[in-house]
């Protein structure tokens, strides 16, 4: 496929497979989220790291936000990304239960205080995934520059429901897979052999 076709495809992919996971019931959600929440607390458990990075979730991702009680009482650093310029890396915030909390570019809120901090893992939501775990986003690249940017590179943990796979995303040049994939059905590792 040509850029542009790929562009086009990588483009009815992510709205499809949004408006699937915004269909799917509540009940539905809840339960596939209690797995993978299960499944990203024992891999968080088992990986070195202090500082964590997650997200607030957008659009009916995985919220893994819950998991942050368990990050803290182990005396972990638990940040959230904010978006500070259009087409630049994200900046990571030092998060803790009582931050005071803006609403940042789409509308997602991140920690008001710019107390920055750079993760060891980093927890990424996915629209699509495939069997290589590289992962379709928004489109707007945030999460590959942010990952290309940080040296050593973290720890990449991508996040999303297994409906969400893909026999490929047709990944590019800037395009980084992760290192594990968690769903409700399976974790996945990285045939890359990277961690």
């Amino acid at each position: 496929m040509k850029p542009a076709e790929i562009a086009e495809w990588r483009r009815q992919a992510r709205d499809r497979l949004i408006m699937a996971r915004l269909a799917i019931g509540a009940e539905q959600r809840r339960r596939w989220s209690g797995e993978i929440e299960r499944r990203l607390g024992a891999l968080l458990g088992g990986l070195a790291g202090r500082v964590i990075g997650l997200y607030w979730p957008h659009r009916a991702e995985f919220d893994p936000r819950p998991l942050a009680d368990e990050l803290w009482a182990e005396r972990r650093i638990v940040a959230l990304p904010a978006i500070v310029e259009r087409r630049g890396a994200l900046e990571y915030r030092a998060w803790r239960k009582d931050a005071e909390m803006e609403r940042g570019l789409y509308d997602i809120p991140a920690p008001q205080a710019r107390e920055l901090v750079r993760p060891d893992i980093v927890v990424v939501p996915l629209v699509g995934f495939d069997a290589d775990n590289y992962r379709l986003g928004y489109g707007g690249g945030y999460f590959d520059r942010t990952l290309t940017a940080l040296e050593p590179r973290p720890v990449t943990i991508g996040t999303g429901f297994e409906a969400a796979l893909l026999d490929t995303i047709h990944p590019q040049p800037h395009d980084v897979a992760m290192d594990y994939i968690v769903t409700e059905a399976t974790l996945r590792q990285s045939r890359k052999g990277g961690v």
